[in-house]
């Protein structure tokens, strides 16, 4: 087979004008997990008989300090970082979030532009922190609904402690505040919820939300995934296109992960990601840290690179730059490719509540 990549190891490329990792793939993305803790139960990401009442999570002094998390983000964007997502866990968990998100909103590239500032939440909690949230300079969230029938969304978030309506009071608070355009994250699982997809469609067609519908993934080794559970993107773009017809849409950026789609009639967007059935690895850019301060440069990683020691032990900002650098140049993963491929399968991949998503 054809190597997908170009060869050689990674540099600070001219091209890019940032570090790029061995198979010449350009850092852009920071995801930042701020608290492995949530309120949810959701079966694809953190199932209740794995994390129920007995799971140990991180004590308050194992997490990144809202500073050395600033210190990191810093370094990132000096190595071309461009967007950072804060992530969970359930971001909004963590006490005094708004804080942070006033900390990083400031940070701009060396261009002089700001860089985007996102979360992913379940917006269970939002609907009482979305102007906060705006205020301190949050750029955009997405959200995670994976349905609007409240026994099946029960079914698949795992807890009876959250209504549906919780949700989309925090979607609208979200618009109401110009947190937008509001993108929701539905997880489709075969047997469970693809029946959901078209009346998704129909809820937030025309409301200026974005839907995402997202491949059932293999993430950390508690989800019990089985590539039947797998509703593909394909199927999910005819189901939509039989009621409600699309047209391709041209990417925002490089590295987009979904693919973006739109209403012929006007009705708005959606995009898909197909991360099981069309792997993408080839134009990923995201680096990711843990809660605890590890880096992580895949979401299907087993081991992370250890930064909260480096940071406690006093390390300069020169010497913080040049470790992050160089797990970057070191990196060559391209596990959805490998796993389509059916070519490797490794144990002990870390759990995405950890790393964020």
């Amino acid at each position: 087979m054809t190597h997908p990549y170009p060869r050689g190891r990674g540099v600070s490329s001219p091209e890019y004008g940032h570090c790029t990792d061995k198979l010449c793939r350009p850092l852009r993305d920071l995801r930042i997990s701020v608290t492995d803790r949530c309120n949810l139960r959701c079966t694809y990401c953190m199932p209740r008989e794995i994390f129920g009442r007995e799971f140990i999570f991180l004590r308050h002094a194992d997490l990144l300090s809202f500073e050395e998390i600033v210190r990191i983000a810093r370094q990132g964007i000096a190595l071309g970082v461009r967007k950072i997502r804060l992530s969970g866990g359930e971001p909004l968990l963590r006490r005094g979030v708004e804080r942070l998100v006033e900390m990083l909103a400031p940070l701009c590239c060396e261009d002089g532009k700001p860089i985007e500032l996102a979360m992913t939440s379940n917006a269970t909690l939002l609907a009482k922190k979305a102007r906060d949230l705006k205020n301190a300079g949050l750029s955009r969230l997405n959200i995670s609904l994976d349905a609007l029938d409240e026994t099946i969304f029960r079914r698949m978030c795992g807890s009876r402690a959250a209504p549906i309506a919780a949700v989309l009071e925090g979607i609208a608070a979200a618009q109401a505040v110009g947190l937008t355009p509001v993108k929701i994250n539905t997880v489709v699982k075969r047997g469970i919820n693809e029946d959901e997809i078209l009346p998704l469609v129909h809820h937030f067609r025309h409301t200026g939300v974005i839907l995402r519908f997202i491949e059932f993934m293999d993430v950390g080794l508690s989800n019990g995934w089985r590539l039947g559970d797998v509703v593909t993107a394909r199927d999910i773009l005819a189901k939509i296109n039989a009621e409600y017809p699309l047209r391709p849409l041209d990417p925002h950026c490089p590295g987009e992960v979904a693919k973006r789609w739109e209403f012929a009639d006007g009705g708005g967007e959606i995009g898909v990601i197909a991360s099981v059935s069309q792997a993408f690895c080839h134009e990923c850019g995201r680096l990711r840290l843990s809660t605890d301060g590890k880096l992580y440069t895949c979401l299907f990683a087993s081991e992370g690179v250890d930064l909260r020691d480096m940071l406690r032990a006093r390390c300069d900002d020169n010497a913080l730059c040049q470790r992050i650098n160089a797990v970057w140049r070191e990196r060559d993963d391209r596990y959805s490719q490998l796993r389509h491929a059916m070519t490797w399968n490794p144990a002990g991949k870390i759990e995405m509540s950890y790393i964020g998503g």
